[in-house]
C-alpha cells in the first residue's frame, strides 16, 4: 500500500517539459573543394542529443518512440497505448484523442486493415522497429479523406553517411513470457542509400471473460438468465522484414525501391462453460471447447521518385506500391449441453476453414509549386484498386467424419476502385497563414456472395463522389511566435473496413456470435476546431465533431444468443476540450500532462429499440522522467480512463501506472532497461449493456497486463556526414516546416 501511495502521490505532482540538451564538439573547418557527392568524415565529433518524448509541430504531434524506456521491449500496439492521446480497447480498435475511425499508415501508406486484423498486425512489429509516431486530428487535402483522424507510424531509416546500426533485444514477463528483438541496418555511399529492418516477436497472452445476461418477457418480467465463462489462452509469433535502396541519379533527382515482408502465426485455445436458469431453476449446463489459429503474410513493395527542380521550390514526386495480404484460419469447436445432473444430452462439434486473400495497387503523385511572398500551390491524384476473396468453409463433425454445411459456408468477394484528386494552396504573413484545400474521391465498390446447394448467391454495387474541404487559420500572437491561435475546418469520411462488409457469422461461444454487414454506408464528419499553443509548454484545443451515418457495433438478441454486428446509426456528436502541458521545473525532470474532457452521445434506433446515449468522458495521461546522472534515467507515467461510450456498452473507468528505469552502457552506444507495466493490474474492463432488446448484460475481462520487462539497446557503426540534396522517404512524406 505505501508503495502504492508514493507511486500516485509522484505523478500528481504538477506536470513538466523536458529540455533538449545537445552537448557538441567543436568541429574544425574541412576543405571546401570537395565535391557534394563526396563524404566528409569526422572521427573527432560526438554528438549527444535527446529528442524529447512530445514534440509539438504546426500540423501534428510527434512522439519520438526511442525516448520512451519501455519501447524496447514492447510492440506496436502496446508503445501506441502508450502514446498519449492514444487509445486502445479490448477489441483492439484504436482512437485518438477519443475519435475512433482512426486511419493507421506505416511510413506514410496505408495499412488497409482495422479492428482484430490491424491490432495483429502491429503486435507483429517490434517496438525497437520505430522511430517516431506522429498523431494528425486535422490531416491536410493530400491525405487521404478517410479516418476521423491519422496515425502515421515511422519506422527507423539513417541518412546519415557510412554504415550504422542498432539492435534492441527486450524480454517481458508477466503470466507468461514475451519477447521482441529488431535489427536495423543502414549504409550510406555516395548516391546510394540501403537500409533493412528486422524484426521478430513471441507473444503468449490470455484472457478471461466472464458474463451476467438476463433476458425478459415482452411484458419485462424476468426468464431467463445465463452466466458464462470464458478462459483464452493464446501464443502470436511475428516477423516483419523491409529492405530499401535510395539512389539520388542526381542533386535533385531520387529514385527509391522498398520490399517488406510479414509473417503472423497465431494459435491457441478458448474454454467456455455456462450455467443456464430458467427464473431460478438450474435447468442445464453448457461446456466448450475451441482450438484455432491463424497464418497470415503480408508482402508489400513500393516504388517511389522526387524530383526537385534546382532551387526553385518547385518539387513533383511520385509513388506506386502493390500489397499482398494472405491468411489461412481454422477453428475446432466442440460444444456440449448438460442436464443438472451432469448427463448430456446434445453434442455439436464442428470446423471451420477460412483462407483470405487481399491485393491492392495503388499510385499517387503530388506536385509543390512556390508563389511569391511565401505562397504556394500543391495539387496531386490518387488511384487505388483493392480486390478481396474471403471464403469460410463450415464442416460438421461426426464420427470423426467431416461433412460440409453449405447452409453455414460463405464465399465472399469484395472489389473497390478509388481515385482522388486534391488541391491545396497556402499564404503566410508576417503573423498571419491560411491553407485552403479540397479534396475530391470517387468510389465504386461490387460485393458479391456466391451461393451454393443450400444458400442462393447476392451482389450488390455502390458507386458515389464525394467532396472534402478543409481550411487551415493560423494567427501569430506575438512576433517571436511564442503564442500563436489556430482554427481549422474539415470534413472527413470513414468507410467501413473491409472484413466488416463481410456477412459470415462467427461464432465465439455457444451464446455469442459475430456479423459483417454488406450494407453499411460511410460514416461522415464534420470537425471544428480551435486551438491554442505556447511555445512548446502549453497546448489547448476545443473542438465540435458532429456524424451522420455512425458505424455502431450494435447487438441483437435472438434466442438468448447475442449477435454483434456493425450498424449504421442515424447522427452522433463529440464535444471536446484536450489540453496538454509540459513543463521543465529542473534540468533532470521532464513532466508531461495530457487532459482530454469530452461529452459523446447518439441519437437512433438498434433493433426497434431507441438507442440515444449520452455520457460525459475524462482521460488524464501523465508522464514523468527523470535524469539521474552518471547514464541513469527514469520514467513514471500513469492513465485514466472515465466511464466511455463503447457499441452497446458502458465501460467503467480504470486505470493502469507505469514505471521504467534505464542504465546507459559502452560510452553511451547502448542501454540497459527495465520497465513495470499496470503496476498494480487495474487495467480491467467492466462493461454494462444499453438499449439492448429484452436483455441486460454485464461483463467483466482481464489479460496478461502486468508485466515486468528488460531490454538491451546498441547502437554502431561508424558514421560519417554526407553532402546530399535531401529527399523525402517517399512521395507521402511530410516536410516539417509546411503549414497546415
Amino acid at each position: 500500500m505505501k508503495t502504492r501511495l508514493f507511486l500516485i502521490l509522484a505523478l500528481i505532482i504538477p506536470i513538466a517539459g523536458l529540455t533538449q540538451t545537445v552537448d557538441k564538439n567543436p568541429i574544425q573547418k574541412k576543405d571546401t573543394t570537395k565535391t557534394a557527392d563526396q563524404n566528409i568524415n569526422l572521427k573527432e565529433v560526438v554528438i549527444k542529443s535527446k529528442r524529447p518524448l512530445i514534440q509539438m509541430e504546426i500540423d501534428k504531434t510527434v512522439v519520438n518512440v526511442a525516448s520512451m524506456i519501455s519501447s524496447a521491449s514492447s510492440n506496436t500496439l502496446e508503445v501506441l497505448e502508450k502514446t498519449p492521446g492514444v487509445t486502445v480497447n479490448a477489441n483492439g480498435d484504436i482512437s485518438l484523442n477519443g475519435r475512433g475511425g482512426v486511419m493507421v499508415l506505416i511510413d506514410g501508406r496505408p495499412t488497409y486493415m482495422g479492428g482484430s486484423d490491424l491490432a495483429s498486425y502491429l503486435k507483429s512489429i517490434p517496438g525497437g522497429n520505430l522511430d517516431k509516431i506522429e498523431l494528425m486530428d486535422n490531416p491536410p487535402a493530400r491525405y487521404d479523406a478517410a479516418g476521423n483522424a491519422i496515425i502515421n507510424i515511422r519506422m527507423k531509416k539513417n541518412r546519415i553517411g557510412g554504415f550504422t546500426g542498432n539492435l534492441s533485444s527486450g524480454y517481458t514477463q508477466g503470466k507468461f513470457a514475451r519477447n521482441n528483438n529488431s535489427l536495423n541496418l543502414n549504409y550510406n555511399y555516395k548516391k546510394i542509400n540501403v537500409f533493412s529492418n528486422i524484426g521478430y516477436s513471441h507473444e503468449k497472452n490470455y484472457s478471461s471473460d466472464s458474463y451476467n445476461r438476463s433476458f425478459f418477457s415482452p411484458a419485462d418480467a424476468p426468464a431467463s438468465r445465463v452466466f458464462l465463462n470464458n478462459e483464452q489462452e493464446y501464443k502470436n509469433d511475428g516477423l516483419n522484414t523491409t529492405l530499401g535502396i535510395d539512389y539520388a541519379a542526381t542533386p535533385n533527382t531520387t529514385y527509391g525501391i522498398q520490399l517488406g515482408l510479414n509473417k503472423n502465426k497465431k494459435n491457441g485455445y478458448l474454454s467456455s462453460s455456462s450455467d443456464n436458469y430458467s427464473f431460478d431453476t438450474l435447468d442445464s449446463l453448457g461446456r466448450g471447447y475451441t482450438t484455432g489459429g491463424d497464418d497470415k503474410t503480408n508482402l508489400n513493395t513500393n516504388f517511389n521518385f522526387t524530383h526537385r527542380f534546382g532551387k526553385s521550390g518547385k518539387e513533383l514526386s511520385a509513388d506506386a506500391s502493390y500489397l499482398r495480404y494472405r491468411g489461412i484460419g481454422n477453428q475446432s469447436l466442440q460444444n456440449q449441453v448438460f442436464e443438472p445432473g451432469e448427463l448430456p444430452f446434445s453434442t455439436n462439434n464442428f470446423i471451420y476453414h477460412i483462407p483470405a486473400v487481399m491485393n491492392i495497387y495503388t499510385v499517387k503523385s503530388d506536385y509543390v509549386h512556390p508563389l511569391k511572398n511565401k505562397a504556394k500551390i500543391e495539387a496531386g491524384f490518387k488511384w487505388s484498386t483493392v480486390k478481396n476473396d474471403n471464403k469460410s468453409d463450415y464442416y460438421r463433425v461426426e464420427d470423426q467424419q467431416q461433412t460440409i454445411d453449405n447452409g453455414r459456408s460463405n464465399h465472399f468477394k469484395y472489389r473497390e476502385d478509388f481515385s482522388a484528386a486534391y488541391i491545396s494552396t497556402q499564404k503566410a504573413w508576417k503573423q498571419f497563414g491560411i491553407q485552403l484545400g479540397l479534396r475530391a474521391e470517387h468510389t465504386s465498390a461490387e460485393g458479391i456472395q456466391l451461393g451454393n446447394s443450400a444458400t442462393a448467391g447476392s451482389s450488390f454495387t455502390k458507386s458515389y463522389t464525394q467532396f472534402f474541404p478543409s481550411v487551415f487559420l493560423n494567427y501569430k500572437l506575438d512576433t517571436v511566435s511564442r503564442n500563436t491561435l489556430a482554427f481549422a475546418l474539415t470534413r472527413r469520411i470513414n468507410r467501413p473496413n473491409y472484413e466488416v462488409l463481410n456477412p459470415f457469422v462467427f461464432y465465439r461461444d455457444q451464446y455469442s456470435y459475430t456479423s459483417g454487414n454488406p450494407e453499411l454506408e460511410p460514416q461522415y464528419q464534420y470537425r471544428y476546431e480551435l486551438k491554442y499553443q505556447f511555445k512548446q509548454t502549453l497546448r489547448i484545443g476545443l473542438s465540435y465533431n458532429h456524424f451522420t451515418n455512425v458505424i455502431f457495433r450494435t447487438t441483437n438478441v435472438v434466442d438468448n444468443i447475442f449477435i454483434t454486428k456493425p450498424e449504421n446509426v442515424s447522427e452522433g456528436y463529440m464535444l471536446l476540450l484536450n489540453t496538454g502541458v509540459s513543463l521543465s521545473p529542473a534540468k533532470w525532470w521532464y513532466s508531461n500532462t495530457d487532459v482530454l474532457l469530452s461529452k459523446m452521445g447518439l441519437d437512433g434506433q438498434a433493433y426497434g429499440e431507441k438507442l440515444n446515449p449520452s455520457t460525459y468522458v475524462a482521460r488524464i495521461n501523465l508522464l514523468n522522467q527523470f535524469q539521474f546522472g552518471k547514464g541513469w534515467s527514469g520514467e513514471l507515467s500513469a492513465y485514466y480512463a472515465s466511464r466511455d461510450l463503447n457499441g452497446q456498452t458502458f465501460t467503467a473507468g480504470m486505470y493502469r501506472a507505469n514505471a521504467g528505469l534505464q542504465k546507459k552502457i559502452l560510452k553511451d552506444k547502448g542501454s540497459i532497461r527495465f520497465n513495470m507495466d499496470d503496476i498494480f493490474h487495474s487495467w480491467k474492463y467492466e462493461n454494462r449493456s444499453i438499449a439492448l432488446k429484452q436483455a441486460y448484460s454485464y461483463q467483466t475481462s482481464e489479460s496478461d497486463t502486468r508485466r515486468f520487462g528488460i531490454a538491451f539497446t546498441y547502437s554502431f557503426g561508424s558514421e560519417t556526414f554526407a553532402r546530399k540534396s535531401k529527399h523525402r522517404d517517399n512521395s507521402l512524406d511530410e516536410e516539417k516546416g509546411r503549414m497546415q
